[in-house]
C-alpha cells in the first residue's frame, strides 16, 4: 500500500469522501488517505492527524515527497484537537476500536458544526458507533463490509438528519448487524455472524458452568438474545 494504490480496506473509506471535501483524517499514520484523495483531485485540501510522534513524522514526510504540503496540513494532536471549528466538512476515521472512535467524536463535538459526513472504519465494535449516531443526530446512509488478509471490517457512513430512518425494520438487530448490510447480507456478512455466534455460544456454555449471580444471569440473557438475532438473520439468509 502506498500513495498510489490503497489497500482494499482504505480504497473503501476513500470511495465515500465526497468529492471537493475540506477533510480531516483522524489517525491519518502514512496520511496515504489524503494523499491519495489528493493527487486524484477529489478533495480540496485535508488535515491528516496524528496522536503519536512516529506516524506524524511518517506522515509529514510522505506528504512532502509528494509535493502536496499546499494540499495537506499533517498535524500532530488528541483527535480532534488538530481541527479548528468550521476547517473541515468531512472527517474520516480508519483503524480504530469502534470505543475510540466515538470517544474521539464526544470529545470533539463542538468541531462537528461544519461537518457533512463521517466516514467510519472501525476495526470491531462497529454497534458502538450505531449507537452514537442514534443518541447524536447523525444519520447512517451506508454501510459496507469486506474481508482484507483474513479480518474483517465494516465501513459506515453517516450525515445529518434522522437517526432512526435507517432501522425501519428490525431495530435492534439494526443497530447489532447493521441496517444496510442486513439488506444485502453478502457472503462477507455471514461469515463474520457465523463467527460471532460461534464464540458467544462458546461464552454462554462457559456462563452455564459458573457460579450463578446477578451478573451472569444478565450476561446469559444478553448473549441469548444476540445468538437468536443472529440465528434469525442468517436464517433469512438461507430461505
Amino acid at each position: 500500500m502506498n500513495t498510489d494504490k490503497l489497500s482494499n480496506r482504505l480504497a473503501t473509506v476513500a470511495k465515500y469522501v465526497p468529492e471537493g471535501a475540506r477533510l480531516a483524517d483522524i489517525g491519518s499514520d502514512h496520511a496515504y488517505l489524503p494523499c491519495f484523495l489528493a493527487k486524484n483531485t477529489r478533495i480540496s485540501c485535508a488535515i491528516a492527524g496524528e496522536v503519536a510522534e512516529g506516524p506524524y513524522h511518517s506522515a509529514e514526510k510522505n506528504v512532502a515527497a509528494e509535493g502536496l504540503s499546499k494540499i495537506i496540513s499533517v498535524r500532530m494532536g488528541d483527535g480532534l484537537d488538530v481541527i479548528q471549528p468550521g476547517e473541515v466538512d468531512c472527517i474520516s476515521i480508519a483503524g480504530m476500536g469502534g470505543a475510540l472512535i466515538v470517544s474521539i467524536l464526544d470529545k470533539g463535538k463542538e468541531k462537528l458544526g461544519s461537518v457533512h459526513r463521517l466516514v467510519l472504519q472501525p476495526n470491531i465494535s462497529a454497534i458502538t458507533i450505531r449507537k452514537w449516531l442514534l443518541d447524536n443526530n447523525w444519520e447512517l446512509t451506508a454501510e459496507e463490509i469486506i474481508e482484507e488478509d483474513g479480518k474483517i471490517y465494516e465501513i459506515l457512513i453517516a450525515e445529518k438528519g434522522d437517526p432512526n430512518r435507517p432501522y425501519h425494520k428490525n431495530f435492534d438487530m439494526g443497530v447489532l448487524m447493521g441496517p444496510f448490510l442486513l439488506q444485502n447480507k453478502d457472503v462477507t456478512f455471514k461469515k463474520k455472524w457465523e463467527t460471532e455466534k460461534k464464540n458467544w455460544q462458546r461464552i454462554y456454555e462457559g456462563l452455564v458452568n459458573a457460579v450463578e449471580s446477578a451478573e451472569t444471569i444478565e450476561k446469559k440473557k444478553e448473549l441469548k438474545v444476540k445468538i437468536k438475532q443472529v440465528e434469525e438473520a442468517l436464517k433469512d439468509e438461507k430461505s
